[in-house]
């Protein structure tokens, strides 16, 4: 794949992950979305939990996106989005989005980050 394409696609997956996360996803945690108290109390969250989730979502997502620490920010994000799995598994909530997410973050990160593909599959991916 070309350089120049492989930067493009790569900005775009990247920026589509980090605008769902902070302005899609934490706002609900911020409480700025009425009406989720009820399911963020029947996940265990209660008080400041949901407002503190929300801030380390947006900060994993910023790191993401911030070439110098994407690949630390692919690790925390991949990190975050195992604990919304199980999250959701232990409430018996729908896990496929969460699972096609973490996915969509690993391939992102391969495409902006061919020195990921060295490291962990042992060669360079071009």
């Amino acid at each position: 794949m070309n350089t120049k394409i492989r930067t493009i696609i790569g900005w775009v997956l990247a920026s589509l992950i980090a605008v769902f996360l902070i302005f899609l996803s934490s706002p609900a945690k911020f409480g700025i979305v009425k009406g989720l108290d009820s399911m963020f109390e029947s996940m265990g969250l209660t008080g400041n939990e949901p407002f503190i989730v929300g801030v380390v979502e947006v900060f994993c997502a910023l790191m993401f996106l911030i070439p110098r620490t994407g690949v630390i920010g692919t690790l925390l994000l991949s990190s975050y989005m195992g604990g919304v799995i199980v999250t959701h598994l232990e409430h018996d909530n729908q896990i496929v989005f969460g699972i096609v997410f973490e996915i969509v973050v690993w391939i992102t990160a391969f495409i902006r980050f061919p020195e990921l593909g060295k490291r962990i599959l042992g060669k360079r991916l071009n």
